[in-house]
C-alpha cells in the first residue's frame, strides 16, 4: 500500500503531511516530505527576515509544474499557532514561527515575500536595491552587483548582495531607524541614476520593460511600503529549487550565478559559512543623506 500521510514531529506537536511523496521540485528530486524537512533546517536563518512582517505566498498545490496562486490571506482553517495581522480586508500570515513555516510548506506554500515594511510600522531598519537582468540568462550579474557594491563604498556604506533565487539579486543595507521610505527612495534614485550615467550600456532606470533593450534595471521603486520581495531564504518554485541566497563579497566577484544555491545545498552552506547577512553591521544612513541631499 501507497504510503499518503506522514506526521512530522516537532518538540511536543505534530504535523500532519498528507502525500509525503509527492514530487514537489522533480527535477531536484525533492519531494513534499523532503521539502518540509529542509524547511525546518532553513528556519532559523530564514524566520529572522519574516517574522513581523506581512506574508505573500505562492502556491502549487501540484508542484512547481502545475497551476499556482499567490495568497495574501491566511489559509483555513487557521490553527491557534499561527498569528495573523490584518491589513485592510486581508487577513495575512505573519511567518513567526517554525510551526507556522512547517504548515505553510504542507500547503504547498513554495515561496515567502515580505512586507517592506513592519507590523509596527516603524522607519525601515533595512535599505534595499533590486537589481533585475532583463535576459533569462544575464552573465554580467555578478558585475553588475560588484559595481553597486563599490557605488556604496565610496560613499562610506557597505551592503550585502544576496540572489533572488530566480534571475536577479538584492542589494540589502541594515540601516538603523530613522530615515522614512522616502528618504530610502530618494537615495536609491540618486544611487541608480549615477550608475546609469556612469554604465549606460549595462544600466537602466527605464520601469517598462519594453524600454529596456538588454539592460539590467535598478529598481530603486520596490522597496517601499506595501510593496514586497522575497525573503533571504526563501526557496523558489524554479527547476532546480533554487534559494534567496546572501552572499560574501569574494562570491561576488568570483561570479557566482543564482541557480548555485538551492534547497539540497544551502542548509549545509549555512552551516559553515553562517549567514552573511546577519553578520552585517547596521548603519547610520542619515549623515550620507544629509550630505546629499541637505537637511530634511
Amino acid at each position: 500500500m501507497v504510503k499518503t500521510r506522514t506526521v512530522v514531529r516537532l518538540g511536543e506537536h505534530e504535523l500532519a503531511i498528507s502525500h509525503p511523496d509527492k514530487a514537489i521540485w522533480p527535477e531536484a528530486g525533492i519531494t513534499k516530505l523532503k521539502y518540509v524537512q529542509l524547511l525546518a533546517e532553513l528556519a532559523p536563518f530564514l524566520l529572522p527576515y519574516t517574522e513581523g512582517r506581512l506574508l505573500t505566498t505562492i502556491r502549487y498545490p501540484e508542484g512547481i509544474h502545475g497551476v499556482s496562486f499567490y495568497q495574501k490571506n491566511c489559509p483555513e482553517p487557521i490553527p491557534d499557532y499561527v498569528r495573523t495581522a490584518r491589513d485592510g480586508a486581508i487577513n495575512y500570515v505573519v511567518l513567526d514561527s517554525v510551526r507556522t513555516l512547517l504548515w505553510m510548506g504542507s500547503l504547498y506554500s513554495l515561496e515567502f515575500h515580505v512586507s517592506s515594511d513592519e507590523l509596527d510600522k516603524a522607519p525601515p531598519n533595512a535599505w534595499m536595491l533590486d537589481i533585475d537582468p532583463s535576459l533569462e540568462e544575464e552573465p554580467r550579474l555578478m558585475e553588475a552587483t560588484e559595481l553597486v557594491l563599490q557605488a556604496l563604498d565610496s560613499l562610506g556604506l557597505s551592503a550585502v548582495a544576496k540572489t533572488s533565487g530566480a534571475t536577479g539579486v538584492q542589494i540589502v543595507m541594515p540601516i538603523e531607524r530613522g530615515p522614512d521610505f522616502d528618504a530610502l527612495r530618494r537615495f536609491g534614485k540618486f544611487l541608480s541614476e549615477y550608475l546609469v550615467a556612469r554604465n549606460p550600456n549595462l544600466f537602466t532606470v527605464e520601469r517598462l520593460k519594453k524600454d529596456r533593450g538588454d539592460l539590467i534595471y535598478l529598481d530603486y521603486l520596490q522597496h517601499y511600503a506595501g510593496k514586497t520581495l522575497p525573503a533571504a531564504y526563501s526557496p523558489r518554485a524554479r527547476p532546480l529549487a533554487t534559494v534567496s541566497t546572501p552572499l560574501t563579497r569574494e562570491e561576488v566577484r568570483r561570479n557566482v550565478k543564482p541557480s548555485d544555491f538551492h534547497l539540497l545545498n544551502v542548509p549545509q552552506r549555512l552551516r559553515q559559512l553562517g549567514d552573511p547577512l546577519a553578520a552585517a553591521p547596521r548603519q547610520s544612513l542619515g549623515p550620507v543623506l544629509a550630505h546629499l541631499f541637505g537637511k530634511p
